[in-house]
């Protein structure tokens, strides 16, 4: 990182990698926010697309997991905004375990690639911006 570049991260501008970094986190809350409301309102869709059949008699399951995804999507843009780094990498490290179980959840269910494959590569995702943020965090002490 150049001089300028490193003033103005310890100053308290967020440099151009950060703001990015900032704008996917953000988004990634965003995703989150958003499959949480179609659980809440077409839930037998997201459960296929989840890659679980639609067996609950109910749609309590579904509400549960609609409103957990709108407030962990809600949580993330909010640490997003208020640039709090380590609590964005916690964030995404718990994110990255919960998407290799949701994959395991799928591929036990339906056994569906597409879905096990998005639930891995959410993961992945996860983990890459786990590291990025805590990165950006030391960088920001």
């Amino acid at each position: 990182m150049t001089a300028p570049a490193t003033a103005r991260a310890r100053h308290g501008a967020p440099t151009r990698w950060e703001r990015a970094l900032l704008l996917i986190c953000a988004l990634g809350g965003v995703l989150l926010a958003f499959i949480g409301v179609r659980y809440l309102l077409v839930p037998e869709a997201a459960a296929r697309t989840f890659g679980v059949p639609a067996r609950p008699t109910g749609h309590e399951l579904y509400h549960i997991i609609g409103i957990r995804n709108v407030w962990l999507g809600l949580l993330a843009i909010s640490y997003a905004v208020l640039r709090q780094w380590r609590a964005l990498a916690l964030w995404f490290a718990t994110g990255a375990v919960v998407c290799f179980a949701d994959a395991g959840i799928a591929a036990r269910a339906l056994g569906a690639l597409p879905q096990i494959a998005f639930h891995v590569g959410c993961g992945v995702c996860c983990a890459a911006l786990c590291a990025a943020t805590w990165r950006a965090g030391a960088r920001a002490r």
